[in-house]
């Protein structure tokens, strides 16, 4: 039996080996002292693997170094020390030396006494690195999911300086920034997670299924949205060349010692090996392929989390019948599948674990994936508690900001700064619009847009709607006011956004327009004969004795002139039939001298070839017969 753990522990090792030599990559925060001006500036911290880091958002709190228990291994309660935060007073970030006890577990106490977030301070002169979770045999870790204050690691040099200023009773305060620890360049946050069908690796795989049952919902509702692209990934190892006949590497690997997975139960022995697990994997990257290449990727988390449940290894059922009935209860074609997935014992490639294997190398700014289970959101390894609120909060930073899909903007995850004070930004009360936009990160203040119409201005202290149908908007935010049936209004429904009182009216146009008194301005209605009455908006003109008014001579008329006017329009009518007459008779004389001169042309014509009975016969010899 010692000798078969020997084995597991050497091959272990040396699957383990192959990922040791690549590059770790320290996910870093910004940690920004304000005060005192003696070591005032911006410092890099790492990011612990546990906890809640506030990703997108920053936090200010007081930096406090206890007198006693200063590597909070032991509760604060057993020194009466607490560091809960006082009304009107900032939080308390607590100061602890590294050693002596799990960082963890330094993280809990600290908690569990009240502080904000915790910095804990290297003991040696080394760059950064990433404070993890114990392993599981070494640690009761039942407190690991309960801790939701993020933690950070701070260089030696660095706590050296807040320790002497504490010292000296000076008042240390800071700001830990998260906000450009997730890339966030564009609409679309692309994640990926690591991750594995084992369900026998303790804590941390019961911790991964339930994130997997938890998260199903939100992930699908955003992959549904087009917000992310989701790609699930799988670690597996290969076993050295001097091995691959061991019965070490036929147990946990397949293909010939290319793709390998540690003994579940780390037990030759008894239950699943290691190359079910390889196989299981290799199904589930299988199913989101042909997922994806049918349109429904999301589908894959009903699929992981039926077989979590339905074929656990407790129950023995953790095989491909199990599997397959999952396949098929969603729909998914199996023969895909099954040609995905290939032969495991053939001493060939496999296209599908083969690029996973050459994915686990990091690239650009992520790097190897060493850790089990991963989070990578925009290339960059998500650091803390593996917990649906904490895991959006940082995908939710990933999003260019403005951009965020409804689920980020939740209680929940998100506090509304237009709600206090509408975030400094303009808003016009009586028509509810405002040119605050809550984002995940904060606000923006930018004139919106409402019902197709801009509105134009800085966003903070105007916005005004601008272009055509503006007026349909609280009146384009110029004045409108109703008298009886009467409506005037200096908005000009068109691409300007000018205010401009209407004709008849004088004013600014925006607070206000005045009616203009057009008769003691004496503008209108100036003739000797005429009355002026003002009315709102307009005027009314009339004549004395019954005179007619000619508004757009603005002169009155009487009725000796309405006679002549009269006598003048007959005269016309007689001018002009008169002159038809003429007209008609001069025709008729043209048309009878015409005809008298083509009958006279036509006799002519004819006498030159016959005579005719009116004419003698001509003289000349003859006889009688």
């Amino acid at each position: 039996m010692n000798q078969e753990k020997l084995g597991v522990f050497s091959v272990s090792f040396l699957l383990i080996l192959s990922l040791a030599v690549g590059r770790f990559v320290v996910e870093k925060n910004n940690l920004k002292v304000t005060s005192p001006d003696s070591i005032k500036g911006i410092y890099e911290c790492a990011i612990g693997n546990f906890g809640v880091p506030q990703y997108g958002g920053t936090l200010v709190g007081t930096v406090v170094y206890p007198k006693s228990n200063q590597k909070a291994c032991k509760s604060y309660s057993d020194f009466d020390i607490s560091f809960k935060s006082k009304a009107g007073r900032l939080p308390t970030f607590v100061l602890i030396d590294r050693g002596d006890c799990f960082f963890t577990l330094k993280a809990w106490i600290a908690q569990q006494a009240g502080a904000a977030a915790i910095l804990v301070a290297d003991n040696k002169a080394e760059p950064l690195i990433t404070m993890d979770t114990p392993e599981e045999d070494k640690s009761d870790a039942d407190y690991l999911q309960n801790i939701t204050i993020p933690s950070a690691l701070i260089t030696k040099s660095l706590g050296d300086s807040l320790k002497s200023a504490l010292s000296k009773g000076d008042m240390v305060n800071m700001k830990l920034d998260w906000t450009e620890s997730v890339p966030h360049p564009d609409e679309r946050v692309e994640y990926e997670l690591w991750t594995n069908s084992n369900d026998q690796c303790g804590t941390k795989c019961d911790t991964q299924i339930e994130f997997l049952k938890n998260f199903k919902g939100a992930a699908q509702i955003l992959e549904k949205g087009g917000h992310t692209q989701f790609t699930p990934h799988y670690i597996t190892w290969y076993c050295p060349e001097a091995f691959t006949l061991s019965k070490q590497c036929k147990s946990q690997c397949i293909n010939h010692g290319r793709y390998c997975a540690p003994d579940p139960e780390q037990d030759f022995t008894k239950g699943y090996d290691g190359k079910d697990v390889v196989v299981q994997n290799l199904r589930q990257a299988c199913v989101y392929r042909v997922l994806n290449e049918t349109g429904k990727p999301w589908v894959w988390w009903d699929y992981v989390t039926d077989f979590a449940i339905r074929c656990p290894m407790k129950d023995k059922k953790y095989t491909k019948e199990c599997a397959d009935e999952i396949i098929k209860s969603l729909d998914i074609d199996l023969k895909k599948v099954d040609k995905c997935i290939g032969d495991p014992e053939a001493d060939v490639e496999n296209p599908i674990l083969k690029a996973e294997q050459e994915s686990q190398v990091g690239k650009g700014s992520r790097g190897d994936v060493t850790i089990l289970p991963t989070l990578v959101v925009n290339n960059r390894q998500y650091r803390g508690k593996l917990e649906k609120g904490a895991v959006l909060k940082a995908m939710c930073s990933g999003f260019q900001e403005s951009t965020e899909p409804a689920i980020c903007l939740t209680e929940d995850l998100n506090t509304n700064e237009c709600l206090e004070n509408n975030g400094g930004c303009w808003q016009d009360k009586a028509s509810n619009i405002t040119a605050c936009r809550d984002t995940y990160r904060g606000r923006l203040c930018e004139c919106p847009t409402v019902q197709g119409v801009k509105f134009a201005g800085d966003g903070y202290t105007h916005c005004k709607a601008s272009g055509a149908l503006h007026c349909g908007i609280n009146n384009g935010g110029c004045w409108r006011e109703t008298r009886g049936s009467y409506t005037y209004s200096a908005c000009v429904d068109d691409h300007s956004s000018d205010c401009k009182c209407p004709l008849g009216f004088k004013g600014d146009g925006v607070k206000s327009c005045e009616d203009v008194n057009e008769c003691k301005e004496k503008k209108v209605c100036q003739c000797p004969d005429c009355k002026c009455k003002n009315t709102w908006g307009s005027y009314e003109c009339s004549c004395k004795n019954g005179l007619l008014y000619m508004r757009e001579h603005d002169t009155c008329i009487g009725s000796s002139k309405v006679g002549t006017t009269k006598l003048s329009w007959s005269f016309l009518w007689v001018l002009i039939i008169g002159v038809g007459v003429a007209g008609l008779a001069g025709y008729a004389v043209y048309k009878y001298r015409i005809r008298t001169y083509m009958d006279a042309e036509i006799r002519g014509i004819m006498a030159q070839y016959m005579p005719l009975e009116s004419q003698p016969t001509p003289s000349g010899p003859h006889m009688d017969i």
